[in-house]
């Protein structure tokens, strides 16, 4: 018998079919003997609705600002995950299962005060794991907690996925199963390149990687979570056949294993291509090059809560001047501009150049810690394409390069298959 957490998002439980095909999950792990914990996202686009709802509420009252109370927006957006929770419940109540629905406040699932963004503090599971050592199947609500104000705090975008993992730490699970509209992990995005492969396992470090550079199976906070508290987290569909051969086996059910790196055997050089569009690249001339600078640049984006990722700096001919070049989102690129603007004074530089639409692609894989060449061998494919790099950054274990968008897809095939990563 072992503990498991189950994850279901928006897609999985977007209508009351789909909610009795997570029910039959569910009993499956209990038919096994397992005691189960469930954690629900919102149905699917309920949560754009309401965020639409709270966001319009002060333009149709005629309202002078449109910022509205994010206690009171947390309360509205946190309901989808309610009406999930208790539908759930409902379900495996009606196919003989003994469930009852929780509330993030009701465990409490405690947070810090940041109404939007929360981030988890603790958990108090005592008495979910005394529910669930009597066979009863605790339905959690994903995406939000209790904020010390002693009101709801939702977790951000995303949020369900970090309050499963979260979940699966506090019980002291033996596995967090995280079941989406996609069969697991795979080696770029196959709506790009066919041949991309599902991964049976990957480390905590480079799914973290593919996460923050543009794979949308996890978010990120979530890995952040699950290798921290070393949760063994397996991506699966929601969409098999509950009954199908295989989904029952706790040791190898099909998807990807996120795990630690000393329980993968056989590593490969690169693990996969992932891609971020909507990039925008800003570059300061003639900077002067002195101390503080950075900071008088950085400070202000940092304070504006704009989040830039990739920065290249050029020497100095003269010791006086300098260029630095980084990479924010597009949709920051204007607010970005503006703050530079307003510090032009203190830090001092010459000119502002910006261009947006531009597309991060990254290669990540933990075995390039013990191999050489796996840099050049990425800019040699791209160069022999045609494709200009616009910037470069690098880490232990990922190589990230800014191209322009209109190369993006080729870019990801063409590394795909360099590496390697098309061949079964």
């Amino acid at each position: 018998m072992a503990r498991i957490v189950m994850k279901f998002g928006g897609t999985s439980v977007a209508d009351l079919d789909r909610i009795h095909n997570v029910a039959r999950h569910v009993k499956r792990e209990i038919d096994n003997g397992h005691e189960v914990a469930v954690v629900v996202s919102a149905m699917a686009g309920k949560t754009n609705e309401l965020v639409g709802w709270a966001q319009a509420i002060p333009r149709v009252t005629g309202a002078p600002s449109p910022l509205y109370d994010a206690r009171e927006y947390d309360a509205i957006v946190a309901s989808g995950e309610q009406v999930s929770s208790g539908l759930l419940a409902i379900a495996l109540q009606s196919i003989g299962v003994d469930a009852r629905s929780w509330q993030g406040w009701q465990i409490p699932i405690r947070t810090d005060n940041a109404h939007g963004a929360a981030r988890i503090l603790d958990i108090e599971g005592a008495e979910i794991t005394r529910r669930m050592g009597l066979g009863q199947v605790a339905v959690v609500t994903g995406f939000q907690g209790l904020a010390p104000d002693n009101r709801i705090a939702t977790l951000g975008r995303g949020g369900s996925d970090t309050s499963a993992v979260a979940v699966a730490a506090a019980l002291k699970a033996d596995r967090c199963d995280i079941y989406t509209d996609v069969d697991g992990v795979y080696t770029t995005d196959p709506r790009i390149e066919p041949k991309a492969r599902r991964l049976a396992r990957i480390s905590f470090e480079e799914m973290l990687e593919l996460a923050s550079q543009g794979a949308k199976v996890l978010q990120v906070r979530s890995v952040e979570l699950a290798m921290v508290h070393k949760v063994r987290t397996f991506v699966r569909s929601s969409f098999e056949d509950p009954d199908a051969p295989g989904m029952g086996d706790f040791d190898n059910p099909p998807g990807t294993l996120i795990c630690d790196e000393e329980e993968i055997v056989e590593q490969q050089v690169v693990t996969g291509i992932a891609y971020a569009k909507d990039e925008a690249q800003i570059s300061l001339r003639r900077v002067a090059d002195r101390p503080g600078v950075s900071a008088g640049i950085f400070g202000p984006l940092a304070e504006a809560n704009i989040n830039v990722d990739m920065i290249v700096q050029n020497v100095s001919e003269d010791g006086s001047r300098t260029d630095i070049t980084f990479t924010v989102p597009t949709g920051d690129l204007e607010k970005a501009v503006s703050a530079l603007e307003k510090a032009r004074d203190t830090v001092g530089f010459d000119a502002i150049q910006s261009e947006a639409g531009l597309v991060k692609v990254s290669v990540i894989g933990i075995g390039m810690r013990s191999h050489a060449g796996v840099a050049a061998t990425a800019f040699k494919a791209l160069a022999d394409k045609g494709i200009n790099i616009r910037a470069i950054t690098t880490s232990e274990i990922k190589i990230s390069i800014l191209i322009d968008s209109a190369y993006a897809e080729l870019a990801v095939r063409t590394l795909h298959s360099v590496y390697g990563l098309d061949r079964q």
